[in-house]
Parts: C-alpha cells; structure tokens; sequence
C-alpha cells in the first residue's frame, strides 16, 4: 500500500486516479484547486464508500498557505498533476498568458516539488515523484504550442531532478498521454477566443476553429489512461517516462527522428 499526494485532482485524469488508486488499496490524498472541487469530490469518496482511504483537500500550487501546509502531511509518493492550458497560434497568443501557464505547471510545481523534496530527505524517505506530463512535452500541434512549451520545460525539470536525487533514493518518472477525452483539450482551444480578435490578428476566427475541430477529433477514452495511471503509480518499480497509448509513443519517437532530417 502506498500513501499517495495527488493534486489537480478536481477533474479530469487526475480526479479518476486519485479514485482508482484509492479502489486499488492504496491511501489518497486527492487535492483540488478550489473549494467546490473539495465538496464535489468528498461527495463522490463518500457515495463510492472510500472515505476511509481518500483524505480530499485543497491545494492550489499557486497558493503559498496550501503548499506550507503539505509538510504536515503524510506520503511517500507525489504526483504532480495541477495543470492549466491556454490555446491559439503561438505567433499571436498574449505572452501574458503564456506566462500564466508557466507559473502553473512549471514554477509552482517545482516550488511544491522542492518542498516536498525537503521534508522527505529530512525525513530519510526514498519517495517517489511522478510529474504527469504529456505527449506534448515531446511535441507541440496546432494552437496548443504555449501548452506544449511549459511541458517541455516540465520534461526538462523531470530530468534534471531524476539526476540529481538518485543519491538519496527519491525517484522521479513523467507519465505522458497522449489525446483523451476529458474536455481539457476542448477547454485549451476555447480559451482562444478570448483573446483573439478578427480586426487585430492575422489568423482568423474561422481558420483557427477548423484547425481545432481537426486536431480534437479521435481523442480516446479517459478511463484507458486513468488505469494505466493507476497501474503506473502504484508499481513498484517503472520505466522513468511511461507515454500512453503505444500509438501516442510511436507518434512521438517518429516525429523526433523526422526532425533530423526535416528541411526548412
């Protein structure tokens, strides 16, 4: 049995794995952005009768009173799930809100990560630390390339840690998926247009949205990837990067090798 810190787990892949994880056995401290999200997700611990394994909280990265209190609690493997997108044409997106997605899924998560790492090598606990990435932290696609950009340096910070934590037995791995069909893409593109104005921007409304309906067809089943987050974060041992589905690795190891001999 594993006691497992969990956060973005309000919705989405994260929310199905913190629940997986708790029906496997393991313990769960499953943590949400906003309070809503708390009620929520206690109301479905308490319909599922996993009140005895699921501790939900809030836990907003972004909030310096949240993250000081995750050293009072107790857990041997973290994973880092918050994440937040913004979509459109990267020669045109509000560099603000590419800031705004960095401050999330990189700086936060690093600063929590750092905490975390602290108190475990404080503690002498050889954790473990999964980074929920994604397949775009391997490549980028059409009006999600901010989104891609923050999970490349993501990937980048995995890496490094990996490294430079082998001495004191704490372990890192990413988990990447691939296109799943939890409304997070959709949300991503819809951002968009909000910002983007026909009368001031060169790519316009009409070309951006084919574009999107294009790229978010066939996303897979959610509940595929949840079980095998599930199965990923409560081995023993694993691959440090565990991309899924094997369609979405094989994608990704062809785009990278094209990229070698790629002309401009």
């Amino acid at each position: 049995m594993k006691r497992i810190l969990i956060t973005g787990a309000g919705s989405g892949l994260g929310r199905g794995a913190a629940l997986g994880l708790a029906h496997a056995g393991h313990q769960v401290i499953a943590t949400t952005q906003i309070w809503p999200q708390v009620t929520d997700l206690r109301r479905q611990v308490a319909d599922s009768a996993l009140d005895e394994r699921v501790t939900v909280d809030k836990l907003d990265v972004l909030d310096e009173r949240d993250v000081n209190r995750v050293v009072d609690w107790d857990f041997d493997t973290f994973v880092s799930n918050a994440g937040v997108g913004e979509g459109g044409p990267m020669a045109e997106v509000p560099v603000d809100l590419v800031r705004r997605i960095f401050e999330t899924n990189v700086f936060a998560n690093l600063h929590l990560t750092q905490r975390i790492i602290r108190k475990w090598v404080d503690e002498g606990t050889a954790g473990r630390i999964l980074f929920v990435s994604s397949m775009g932290g391997m490549l980028t696609a059409y009006g999600l390339g901010a989104y891609c950009a923050s999970k490349h340096a993501l990937e980048a910070v995995a890496s490094a840690l990996r490294n430079e934590l082998a001495p004191t037995g704490i372990t890192v791995q990413t988990i990447n998926p691939g296109a799943y069909e939890t409304g997070f893409n959709d949300r991503i593109g819809d951002t968009t247009y909000h910002w983007q104005d026909d009368a001031l921007n060169f790519n316009q409304e009409a070309d951006i949205r084919a574009q999107f309906a294009e790229i978010m067809k066939g996303q897979n089943d959610p509940q595929d990837m949840i079980d095998k987050m599930v199965e990923i974060i409560g081995a023993d041992a694993g691959k440090y990067r565990n991309v899924w589905p094997p369609a979405t690795e094989e994608l990704i190891k062809r785009v990278q090798h094209d990229a070698w001999t790629r002309n401009v």
